[in-house]
């Protein structure tokens, strides 16, 4: 069911650094066509650093790494691929579907696939709000349960940040700043938390994972690396659309998995544009350190 491009097949036979993306950002995270303008710019970059992209979806069924021109303008395109996290992949593959991967299965299928970097913009959580929903995101137990490098800009600003770091160190995953102490908060570059380690190079984060490797003590890392300082949202401005935003959720009776693609719809909005802008370039930023991240273990492996 495992079905890698013969790019990704030959760069992890021959020890090359490779870094996973998602597709949830390509069906889901823009309109066509800038979605697929999107897509081919992410993998574009990372080969511009000498990495090969690890685009991965479910299609037809099939646990894809690697996706050609035409696969990832069909995602692009198509509008109406569901997202596919942990409890969706048997079913998928069993009836022949269709998915895009979520944070949670990228990291799945990039580990039966033997990659050990994978880029995000920022992992999903705990939700606010969560000790009368239960929602936590799958994102969590994917950090538990596979062996990667995930980086990311942090954790999605609507979430519940505390709690979020909460269930991270109950489960045993450390969460590493590169070049910052404080916890990032995707738009915004500190939540006012704290990171578990700040390392300032590339090469002691990827120590720390070969270190853990080694002790075979299972689940990932997570590498938060914070947006670029003139990518920032201004906090106030955005806790004040937030606030705005989490009153309507509460006021119309928005629950489950619809509250948060509402909250980043209404972002969008109510910003003008702004959020989406800031998404983007913080994915960009992460993608040059996950570069640099598989580069310095592929030199070691």
């Amino acid at each position: 069911m495992l079905h890698l491009s013969p790019e990704v097949e030959q760069a992890l036979a021959n020890s090359k650094p490779v870094v996973a993306l998602e597709s949830t950002i390509i069906a889901h995270g823009f309109p066509y066509p800038d979605n697929y303008q999107l897509g081919l710019e992410l993998e574009s970059l990372l080969r511009a650093e000498g990495v090969v992209p690890a685009t991965i979806a479910i299609l037809g069924g099939k646990l894809k790494v690697g996706l050609t021109e035409d696969e990832l303008h069909y995602i692009a395109k198509a509008g109406n691929i569901p997202k596919a996290s942990l409890r969706d992949v048997p079913s998928l593959l069993a009836l022949g579907l269709d998915g895009a991967t979520t944070v949670a299965t990228t990291m799945q299928i990039a580990h039966l696939a033997g990659i050990k970097v994978f880029v995000t913009g920022g992992i999903g959580g705990v939700h606010r709000g969560a000790e009368q929903s239960f929602d936590i995101s799958a994102d969590l137990q994917a950090l538990a349960s596979y062996n990667l490098m995930v980086v990311c800009a942090g954790a999605k600003s609507v979430l519940d940040l505390p709690k979020t770091l909460e269930v991270l160190e109950s489960q045993g995953t450390v969460v590493v700043g590169y070049q910052t102490e404080g916890f990032p908060a995707f738009y915004l570059r500190d939540s006012g938390l704290r990171v578990d380690y700040r390392v300032d190079n590339p090469a002691d984060i990827v120590k720390i994972f070969e270190t853990k490797e080694t002790l075979e003590i299972g689940g990932g890392i997570l590498v938060t690396t914070p947006i670029p300082l003139a990518d920032e949202l201004d906090s106030r401005q955005f806790n004040a659309w937030l606030d705005m935003i989490l009153a309507e959720v509460e006021e119309q009776g928005v629950q489950g998995k619809h509250v948060t693609p509402y909250i980043l719809r209404r972002l969008h909005e109510v910003s003008q544009g702004e959020t989406v802008k800031a998404n983007i370039a913080l994915v960009k930023n992460n993608l040059l350190l996950g570069a640099k991240l598989a580069q310095t273990y592929s030199l070691g492996s």
